[in-house]
């Protein structure tokens, strides 16, 4: 079974209820009926009309909008206007409990919908940034862990320092686990050098952020720097990196910024023709982006993953 459809199975049993705040595009339209229709999640389609129409709660979400960010200088007449953004006011929702998750970006860009993420939902504790994952299933069942590895961060951050790719390998390796059912992550830190191949500045922001990895979760099965080839391949492996638990069997890869994140996981997906969907991560709760040509499947997908990370 794929993962997309064990997610859906997982979904019906969590029994969530997601909101949807672009509740007049016709994909989400679609992808709504569809998710209500088997029993995924219930969901909460959003428009500018329905959010103007609810007083009450439009007033309540204004007072608590205010009392959180106030001390960043928003005042309570911008909180009343923010909240009839169905964006906003679908961020209050979920951060009210009124709803567990919430999924955009049919129309917004990722920018418009993490803005308010991080202003309302803010990060989880611990964490120091929010980033993505790409979830990568292959038909070959030989690569990552049966077909399923896991990219991060192909989307969120353009140049992670040392320490926020640390955050980044943590929180991939939770993805890799709790929404892949991937027992054991084991986290290749990607570099353009294998364990001391090269000396330069971006490699040893590499090793600095395993070392800070290893301090933030011991017990990470996680190493680095490695090159893709040494990660996947246990020939080269053998070769470039004897006697790492992670070399040549890796599951989970950090890339070292968003450009090589984000021309990685393209090219897996379009030369190797692998399946992919990307979640957001580090938010204290789930809030997930989908991409502006999304298709009707990937909002239910997506939708699935996110009544799942709840």
């Amino acid at each position: 079974m794929r993962l997309t459809e064990i997610l859906k199975e997982k979904a019906k049993a969590a029994k969530r209820r997601i909101v949807l705040p672009e509740g007049d595009e016709p994909r989400t339209v679609k992808a709504a009926e569809i998710v209500r229709g088997e029993g995924i999640a219930e969901t909460v389609l959003l428009t500018a009309e329905s959010v103007a129409g609810d007083k009450a709660k439009l007033e309540a979400y204004a007072d608590a909008l205010y009392e959180i960010r106030k001390a960043k200088g928003l005042s309570r007449e911008k909180a009343a206007e923010l909240v009839m953004d169905p964006m906003y006011y679908g961020m209050m929702m979920v951060k009210e409990g009124d709803a567990d998750g919430l999924v955009s970006g049919a129309v917004h860009s990722t920018g418009d919908m993490l803005r308010p993420a991080l202003q309302v939902i803010r990060t989880a504790p611990g964490m120091k940034l929010v980033s993505s994952s790409f979830i990568m299933e292959s038909a070959n069942r030989a690569v990552g862990e049966d077909g399923l590895f896991v990219y991060a961060d192909c989307v969120v951050n353009p140049c992670p320092d040392a320490e926020g790719l640390a955050h980044i390998a943590v929180a991939a390796a939770e993805t890799a686990r709790k929404l892949c059912g991937i027992a054991e992550p084991r986290v290749a830190m990607l570099s353009f050098s294998t364990k001391g191949s090269a000396n330069h500045e971006l490699v040893e922001k590499v090793r600095s952020a395993v070392e800070i990895a290893h301090g933030l979760r011991p017990d990470l099965l996680l190493d680095g720097e490695l090159q893709f080839d040494a990660a996947v391949v246990p020939s080269v492996a053998a070769l470039k990196a004897p006697g790492s638990k992670v070399a040549g069997r890796a599951n989970v890869f950090v890339f070292p910024d968003l450009q090589a994140g984000n021309i990685g996981y393209k090219i897996t997906q379009r030369l190797g023709g692998v399946e992919c969907f990307a979640v957001l991560q580090g938010l204290a709760k789930p809030c997930n982006d989908l991409s502006r040509g999304c298709s009707v499947d990937d909002i239910v997908s997506t939708v699935a993953a996110t009544a799942v990370q709840a």
